[in-house]
C-alpha cells in the first residue's frame, strides 16, 4: 500500500501543452498511481499516491519540465486509499 497521497492543483499555462500526458509518463515511471485532468477554470488537477519520496520526485520533475509555465501549485497531503491500480488521464 502506498504511504502518501498528494492532491495537486497547478495554475498557469498548463492546459494545451501536454501537461497531463507528461504527468502520466512521469507518474508511471515513478510507480505512482492516480490521475490527472483539466479543470474548467484553466487549472490541471492531479491526484497521486505512492511513496512520499517518489511523489516529491514527481513534483520536482513536473517543475523541471513546466517550471516557467506553472504560476502556482497547491498541494494537499493526506493518507492514501490504495484505490488506484495505475495512473490515468481523465477526460471528465
Amino acid at each position: 500500500m502506498p504511504d502518501k497521497r498528494a492532491h495537486i492543483h497547478y495554475e498557469g499555462f498548463v492546459q494545451g501543452v501536454g501537461f497531463r500526458f507528461a504527468a502520466e509518463r512521469a507518474a508511471t515511471s515513478m510507480g505512482l498511481s492516480g490521475w490527472a485532468r483539466n479543470l474548467g477554470d484553466g487549472r490541471v488537477e492531479v491526484l497521486c499516491e505512492g511513496d512520499e519520496r517518489r511523489i516529491t520526485g514527481f513534483l520536482e520533475k513536473m517543475a523541471e519540465i513546466f517550471g516557467s509555465q506553472i504560476r502556482n501549485s497547491d498541494i494537499e497531503w493526506s493518507k492514501p486509499t490504495g484505490e488506484f491500480s495505475g495512473f490515468d488521464i481523465r477526460f471528465d
